[in-house]
């Protein structure tokens, strides 16, 4: 059999960080069984869905890597991928199904049976439909359909048990009395998520639905459906949801959940893809950071937990800060620099003059990043000098020691023609010797003389990235300020 799933967004924004987990999980599958990953774009709630919202969906999944083998821009054999496209495919089930009598057209009103729902809850029953309409003649139909009443249809359900084995939780037993008669095409001729879904999947030969368990309640009326219609019933596979930090399910109150919002913060595409693939499944020998190769190869459904994952947003930067420090210098300056032109800490003409000198500045203060955005936090000393200290600081200025060896460390400077390492590492010797000041008097009053920080990169690549000339301004403001 060859593998083939589907990720199938509504677009009606940027993607949930839940249901890309829900992506990622199927891209992986597929990858891992030499299959193919379709991405269909569910619309059908028409208020709601826009073209602005479905480009943001291939935008999140490309930038986060879930390339799709079939689907909208990209095509393929079972399209179109859209379902505001497929509106006459489904329209031919339908009628089948009432041909058949397997499904009949109900003219109950929205407020009539939102009065029988409240009933049947207070009497302490399933809000089920009572099958009023379920043996009207055709005489009664007509003369409804006259009076100009818009009729939804509704799936004859029989009572039975439906039993699902489902490949995370095992086999699940349904009756249907807990449900009922179920709307298919809503009376302004709209069909509703449960109907088109079997046809879309059936029709596009999906062989696994890999989704969410909030869907789990939905997979025995599709099962109705897809033996109504004598299709082949795929594999199910419901995976846990993602909670927040207490417990509760992810929402916006407990910070980012959009695969945009993490974007925005700076995390890396290959750090949040590593991440979310941790949520409910785990690596045979618990590894931690794993490339996207590396999780294909890994990835199988019986190493996915029946129970919810909690997004820990901590351990997410943990991983981020990882792949920060193994990226190329070159690569990940250039991914700083939007951050750093919106701080208004450079502009492009830095940018094109002085490339290399701000990729040395990123490189030395990169173990301190935990999200691109930090770059801005820890990369402003080198564009500005604090001038309002803290008392740690102000301690450090108060040493006697403090201002000899600022004066000796800027004559030093001022007789060389290159600041580099090998120079730095001769006058810091220099200064030693002749002040007799070491260790936090001598290093710490170098770098508040050219910080004004006692925190901040290593000295060395410090007092190299700023220059010789840089070095000196700042030490001259420092030392009159001790005069």
């Amino acid at each position: 059999m060859s593998v083939r799933v589907r990720f199938a967004p509504s677009p009606t924004g940027h993607i949930h960080v839940g249901n890309v987990r829900t992506a990622l999980f199927n891209y992986l599958f597929a990858k891992h069984n030499n299959g193919k990953f379709i991405l269909r774009i569910e619309d059908t709630d028409l208020e709601r869905s826009t073209k602005e919202s479905e480009n943001l969906i291939y935008e999140d999944l490309q930038w986060l890597g879930l390339d799709w083998d079939e689907g909208p821009i990209k095509g393929g054999d079972y399209g179109p991928y859209r379902q505001t496209e497929r509106f006459d495919i489904y329209k031919k089930y339908v009628d089948k199904l009432l041909e058949e009598g397997k499904a009949y057209k109900c003219f109950c009103s929205k407020e009539e049976l939102e009065e029988k729902k409240e009933r049947a809850l207070k009497e302490g029953k399933p809000p089920r439909y009572n099958g009023k309409c379920r043996n009207l003649n055709e005489n009664q139909i007509e003369e409804l359909e006259k009076k100009g009443v818009k009729p939804s249809i509704r799936f004859k359900v029989e009572d039975e048990d439906v039993v699902v084995n489902d490949l995370i939780k095992g086999e699940i037993t349904f009756n249907t009395d807990a449900f009922g008669d179920f709307i298919i095409v809503r009376p302004d001729g709209t069909p509703v998520y449960n109907f088109v879904v079997v046809i879309d999947d059936a029709l596009m030969k999906i062989t696994h639905v890999i989704r969410g368990d909030d869907h789990l309640s939905n997979t025995p009326k599709q099962v109705l459906i897809y033996k109504a219609l004598g299709f082949d019933i795929p594999y199910f596979a419901h995976i846990p949801m993602i909670l927040g930090p207490d417990h509760s399910k992810l929402s916006k109150r407990h910070g980012d959940t959009s695969v945009n919002q993490f974007r925005e913060k700076g995390y890396l595409p290959e750090a949040l893809f590593n991440y979310l693939a941790l949520l409910s499944w785990s690596h045979p020998e618990e590894k931690e950071i794993l490339s996207k190769d590396e999780l294909i190869k890994s990835f199988t459904l019986d190493r996915v937990s029946k129970s919810a994952a909690v997004f820990d947003f901590e351990k997410l930067k943990w991983i981020n800060g990882i792949y920060i420090r193994n990226k190329d210098i070159k690569e990940l300056t250039k991914l700083c620099i939007p951050f750093l032109l919106k701080s208004g800490l450079i502009d492009e003409d830095f940018i094109n003059t002085s490339f290399n000198r701000l990729a040395n500045m990123v490189e030395s203060i990169r173990d301190n990043l935990e999200v691109l955005s930090d770059v801005t936090k820890y990369i402003g000393v080198y564009f500005k000098m604090e001038t309002d200290f803290d008392d740690a600081t102000k301690e450090i200025l108060s040493y006697e020691t403090t201002k000899p060896v600022l004066e000796t460390f800027k004559k030093n400077i001022e007789n060389l023609e290159i600041l580099d390492v090998d120079n730095y590492k001769s006058i810091i010797k220099a200064v030693q010797k002749e002040t007799g000041a070491k260790g936090k008097k001598l290093f710490m009053a170098i770098r508040v003389g050219v910080s004004g920080k006692i925190k901040g990169p290593e000295l060395d690549k410090l007092v190299i990235n700023l220059g010789k000339n840089e070095v000196i301004n700042r030490i001259n403001k420092i030392l009159d300020m001790l005069s």
